[in-house]
């Protein structure tokens, strides 16, 4: 009997270096939303990639920064358990710059994890000379003595696979605990739910997107007269404030619209039916309170 392993994987890293759009690329579907504005990714977010006998559990997390909110102090408790209890670490940064306090922090809870880490330097795309990552790689190298130092693109797929071989390499010897066709543990209606949050994030201005959730209220799978099968969806956006509101929906309802046309889009993508997306706007002061954060799926 051919033997089984299984490896659950830590991808940390501060906002906005790739984090998700790597974990995407792993699993070949959109699992975690993705967006230019920092601090996108709140909760853990699990893709799973099954090859022959291995399964690989990813864990993507939100970025390691500072909290000046409940709901900030809930997203770095996220990364700090993610790193706690995992078979691999994957530290993903981008090529250029100086390291940041926040990526010494992760070092020194890779370390004290006592796992295998693996470097990835993300957006080598963006490179004009591939030499340019160096002074980089010599500045972490200098940090801690990692398993490898792997350059990849997420965007174009560049040295993703040659990543994906490393850490399977590590995986131990144990039995799947998903699905080998499973994708994520994550539930329909918290990836419509976070779909919707990437399309606010996309067309709001930056005051606006981290003070907005997202809240399925109801969705349920019907036929209609035609005998095609669909699915009915209530989701409320909840913002922070009056003008904010006013601006999510936009003149004569076009902004609201717009967001929800494209993430109707995606949504029956994922789901593979036809969906009637209903979406209403209310303010809700959340961040900063912990029943509330917890209300909004924050758990």
């Amino acid at each position: 009997m051919e033997k089984s392993y299984s490896g659950f994987v830590a991808i940390v890293g501060r906002p906005n270096v790739g984090k998700s759009s790597l974990m995407n690329r792993f699993v070949g579907e959109k699992v975690a939303i993705v967006s230019p504005k920092p601090q996108t990714t709140r909760n853990k977010i699990i893709g799973i990639v099954t090859r022959g006998g291995v399964q690989l559990v990813f864990i993507d997390t939100p970025g390691m920064h500072k909290p000046r909110t409940k709901l900030s102090e809930y997203m770095v408790k996220q990364v700090n358990e993610s790193v706690a209890d995992v078979d691999i670490g994957v530290l993903v940064t981008e090529p250029t710059g100086e390291i940041t306090r926040a990526e010494h922090d992760l070092v020194a809870r890779l370390k004290s994890a006592k796992v295998p880490v693996i470097l990835v330097i993300n957006k080598i795309d963006l490179l004009a000379q591939k030499e340019q990552m160096m002074a980089k790689i010599a500045a972490f190298s200098q940090e801690m003595d990692f398993e490898a130092i792997i350059p990849v693109s997420a965007r174009t797929g560049e040295g993703v696979d040659i990543l994906l071989d490393k850490i399977e390499s590590y995986a131990p010897e144990g039995p799947h605990f998903f699905d080998d066709d499973a994708m994520t543990d994550q539930p329909e209606r918290v990836i419509v739910s976070e779909i919707i949050r990437e399309k606010v994030l996309g067309n709001m201005q930056d005051e606006i997107p981290h003070g907005v959730a997202v809240v399925i209220e109801n969705m349920k799978e019907r036929t209609n007269a035609e005998g095609e099968e669909l699915a009915d969806i209530d989701a409320t956006i909840y913002c922070e404030r009056d003008s904010h509101k006013g601006m999510l929906i936009g003149k004569g309802g076009a902004m609201l619209k717009k967001i929800g046309t494209q993430a109707r889009v995606d949504a029956e993508r994922f789901l593979g039916i036809k969906l009637n997306l209903r979406l209403w706007v209310k303010v809700r002061d959340w961040r900063n309170n912990e029943v509330q954060i917890r209300n909004m799926g924050y758990k």
